[in-house]
């Protein structure tokens, strides 16, 4: 199944409150960067196992291990959980960034190294996570 399919029938699957929410996320983040390379992860490992929730990815970016080897990943992640829904900040060096400069004027959010995580957009200033997400973008370019 083609990646965008893959995205569409996963927000259909979530409960209507989070269809509209990642929906409006899926577009906003596109409207940031629209060419960006389309990811999805169901969540299971190459055994079939769940290790983590799926989740969608926008852009790429090189990921240098200690030991000289290199991964691709995405740069913006979505995600919804058992509470809300989480947008991750891929390839951040400070993890303490993230939260300094944009928790305070997000509104009802946990932020950490990487992971913004809410209940709702109702409780969200999408100006400051528009901007977040931009700077995701950007400190990988």
């Amino acid at each position: 199944m083609p990646i965008q399919s893959q995205i569409i029938t996963y927000i259909a699957s979530q409960p209507e409150s989070k269809q509209s929410e990642l929906q409006a996320l899926h577009r906003l983040i596109l409207q940031v960067k629209p060419d960006c390379k389309l990811w999805y992860s169901d969540g299971k490992n190459a055994e079939g196992k769940v290790v983590s929730n799926p989740n969608i990815g926008y852009g790429a970016y090189t990921i240098h291990y200690a030991d000289g080897s290199t991964k691709e990943f995405f740069q913006i992640g979505l995600s919804a959980n058992t509470t809300g829904i989480s947008v991750y900040i891929m390839g951040i060096k400070d993890k303490t960034y993230l939260a300094e400069t944009f928790g305070k004027d997000l509104g009802k959010a946990s932020v950490t190294g990487y992971c913004i995580k809410f209940k709702s957009l109702k409780g969200i200033n999408m100006e400051v996570l528009e901007a977040a997400i931009r700077f995701g973008f950007e400190a990988q370019n």
